[in-house]
């Protein structure tokens, strides 16, 4: 019998949407920005399956120059906990924002949040502190703003989660009244404040779209989740094909193996006929929960090259994104005139 040769590439992006920056995406951004005079600091999450992907210009211009303190969520789900590569991995991730602190959070444990509550503590402290000092959580939708916000809230306050989470983005859709996270006899007290999820409007790699999607920073109907699984497949074959041993043999196939995995978790309509979106969204959960290995979207090492070679171009400034933004729509309005 052969061997199993997974494939190098995935060049199947066809018809990918490239953006999903919606109504309150917008004014939720819009909004951020004229409070940024009452603002101490920008704690901005970023998911740490797709570290660099999850990464939104648009707030490197919208935000300024407010002190910034960068958090990567989920991490127990990209790489093993206390592994060489965990830890390897984000030497290199701290390297790519050297002039931020950088923290990192597991998904749903309060790992790593004491020495964030350490760090706000310290900055509420400064000697020019007269009043608390209030802090904005920005993010991508769905990279666990919220989340992030209730462990604060509960290791800094003893108390129970104040904001509402789910699995699909768009729980947050204003930006909440302030949170206190710690409290002190000086008065100085530290306040978070939640903002909507905010996403690029125009995303110019097919790929990244695909990584945000699977890692749920759009609805999981935006692009068809047999496509996802197939990215999924070929992101998994590349780390460890016997991840879904449980279900299947290692395999290229986007369809026979929705087929196997959907008769093996008794997803079947009438007849014994596998539903196959409905399994293609059941594997795109299991991996989302870590079930179907832990690894990064991303390849660090490349953005590491890309990073230092002048000649790459850089990302999208916030109005080249807006300006592909109105293009897309126009090109769509002007098919469906014409297909009328």
């Amino acid at each position: 019998m052969a061997a199993f040769v997974p494939r190098q590439v995935f060049p199947h992006y066809g018809a990918i949407p490239r953006s999903y920056f919606l109504g309150h995406h917008r004014a939720g951004l819009s909004k951020m920005k004229s409070m940024l005079a009452s603002i101490d600091y920008v704690v901005e999450c970023r998911d740490y399956r797709a570290p660099v992907t999850s990464i939104n210009p648009m707030f490197e211009e919208a935000l300024g120059k407010t002190r910034r303190l960068i958090v990567y969520t989920k991490r127990d789900l990209g790489n093993i906990p206390q592994s060489p590569a965990q830890r390897l991995a984000e030497k290199k991730i701290q390297s790519f924002d050297p002039d931020s602190a950088v923290f990192f959070v597991d998904s749903s444990s309060r790992q790593g949040i004491n020495q964030i509550i350490k760090h706000l503590r310290n900055d509420a402290e400064a000697p020019d502190r007269l009043v608390g000092c209030r802090v904005l959580v920005v993010g991508m939708p769905n990279v666990g703003k919220s989340t992030l916000i209730n462990h604060l809230r509960n290791q800094g306050m003893g108390k129970a989660k104040a904001l509402k989470t789910g699995g699909q983005p768009g729980i947050t859709r204003k930006i909440a009244s302030p949170v206190k996270i710690i409290e002190r006899e000086s008065g100085s007290h530290v306040y978070v404040l939640d903002t909507p999820g905010v996403f690029m409007p125009y995303v110019s790699d097919a790929e990244n779209m695909l990584k945000l999607a699977l890692c749920g920073c759009v609805k999981d109907a935006v692009i068809s989740p047999v496509t996802l699984v197939d990215y999924l497949l070929y992101k998994v074959n590349l780390h460890d094909a016997q991840a879904y041993q449980r279900w299947s043999a290692p395999t290229n196939d986007v369809v026979p193996f929705l087929e196997t995995f959907a008769r093996r978790t008794g997803l079947l309509g009438k007849g014994g006929v596998p539903i196959v979106e409905s399994a293609a969204l059941n594997f795109i959960q299991k991996w989302r929960a870590g079930d179907v290995g832990r690894f990064m979207l991303d390849d660090l090492e490349a953005e590491e090259r890309r990073r230092d070679d002048p000649e790459q171009p850089a990302r999208l400034s916030m109005t080249q994104a807006l300006r592909n933004e109105r293009m897309t729509r126009k090109n769509k309005l002007d098919v469906n005139k014409n297909s009328a």
